[in-house]
């Protein structure tokens, strides 16, 4: 079995990281590390966890962010999802 870089994780490993101490989405195909941004969520950290540790695509893009939301996203972008596990 081949190693996987570290910047590259698969869904199972995404799925670790849904709680308080750790906390990851998926949005795009793009693996954001948000444990820190939780707490400064405008809409608080409720919808934050219910996507925790799963992909967050849908939620994130049809909620309407602004532009400036996905500026702030990018601060938190920690790698990429598997290849072999993008939708």
């Amino acid at each position: 079995m081949a190693s996987v870089p570290p910047n590259i994780y698969t869904m199972s490993e995404v799925c670790k990281h849904c709680d308080q101490q750790s906390c990851w989405l998926v949005i795009n195909d793009e693996v954001y590390d948000v444990t820190k941004f939780v707490e400064k969520h405008p809409g608080g950290p409720e919808i934050i966890f219910e996507y925790g540790g799963s992909d967050a695509t849908d939620a994130f893009t049809g909620k309407g962010h602004s532009q400036y939301a996905y500026y702030m996203l990018s601060d938190y972008r920690i790698g990429q999802l598997a290849e072999t596990e993008n939708v």
